[in-house]
């Protein structure tokens, strides 16, 4: 990963703050083989809005098909940098392998691979609203380790299946059809990212990711037993260590449904800090619907006591944006839903 830069010590706002640590609240677990469908959706509709995140056990994601991609990340993230950046991402194509050095702006310590769920997906050439040009994204597998891409699309399939099962569930929370958004997935841009940060050197200087909220619909994190994650509580503003659970995934709203739930659910910050000693493993799914998909208040949560809080915007559009801006580092603000809030 190389040696820490000034650019580190720049970025102040993206270093770990150790006094505002809280460990006395831990983020909901939740079971999902609860017997009352009942209490199991008021459950989620409880940490949906106090938190933005919980934990779920008993899911349905067989533990060996879990264990086979932690190993066969290990073996890829244990190549040499000159065999992973054979499937290097570029501006073009986001899919593949980037690392914080591969941006030239450092400011995470960590790398990553990255792939979609769905086959050649497309999306906006640009974000500007008159560009009706498609492009595909495609997939970069690496041949090494040999099954890496067999085991990494069951895996997807595994998680797919739950996410569409919790979104579900977060909908009939908020008095909507479970169903409402499902078409909204068809030719999905839903990803996989495998994250791996090596230990490093001067934890008060980096994250391994730093303060964000996700963009997607929903995401669902399966993480090692290292830890890191910190949720921002909403509540008082601290951060909350999130606690490992073995074999539970975390479950955090993203953007989207905070947009469909017009306000009732919000996406929350979050962030990872590195570890001096340990090097530490994380696979996010986010799940994201299809290019051609306009996000907005759901019609049942707006009324004149109520009214939308976002104006529409499209998926695809606003996918392409974050795409360009995150691997050029932007100096300038990266597209957020707040710039579609409508002001009071």
């Amino acid at each position: 990963m190389g040696d820490i830069d000034s650019s580190f010590i720049q970025a102040t706002e993206h270093r770990p703050k150790l006094s505002t640590f809280v460990q006395v609240d831990e983020i909901p677990i939740i079971d999902l083989s609860e017997s009352s469908q009942q209490n199991l959706i008021s459950k989620i509709g409880k940490a949906c809005e106090e938190w933005g995140f919980f934990q779920v056990i008993n899911h349905g994601v067989p533990s060996d098909v879990s264990t086979k991609v932690e190993i066969e990340a290990k073996k890829f993230f244990e190549q040499s940098i000159e065999e992973k950046k054979k499937v290097k991402r570029d501006a073009v194509n986001a899919m593949g392998y980037h690392d914080a050095e591969h941006t030239k702006n450092i400011r995470d310590w960590k790398e990553v691979f990255d792939f979609l769920v769905e086959n050649s997906p497309q999306i906006p050439s640009s974000h500007e609203p008159d560009d009706l040009e498609l492009r595909t994204l495609t997939n970069q597998w690496p041949q090494y380790p040999p099954h890496f891409r067999e085991t990494m699309q069951e895996y997807a399939r595994e998680v797919e299946k739950l996410a569409y099962k919790l979104l579900e569930l977060i909908l009939l929370s908020l008095g909507i059809g479970g169903e409402k958004f499902h078409d909204c997935f068809k030719n999905q841009l839903s990803l996989v990212r495998l994250n791996h940060y090596p230990p490093c050197p001067s934890p008060d200087l980096a994250l391994g990711v730093g303060r964000h909220k996700d963009s997607s619909a929903l995401t669902v994190l399966a993480q090692d037993d290292i830890g890191g994650l910190q949720v921002r509580r909403k509540s008082v503003g601290d951060w909350i260590p999130v606690k490992p659970t073995p074999g539970a995934f975390i479950i955090n709203v993203g953007d989207i449904v905070q947009v469909w739930s017009n306000d009732k659910y919000e996406s929350v910050e979050h962030r990872v800090v590195v570890n001096t000693k340990k090097e530490r493993f994380s696979i996010p799914f986010f799940f994201y619907p299809g290019h051609h998909v306009t996000v907005k208040p759901a019609e049942e949560l707006v009324n004149e006591k109520n009214p939308a809080r976002y104006k529409p915007y499209n998926v695809g559009k606003f996918y392409a944006n974050r795409n360009r801006s995150d691997f050029n580092k932007r100096e300038v603000e990266n597209i957020q839903i707040h710039h579609f809030k409508i002001v009071d």
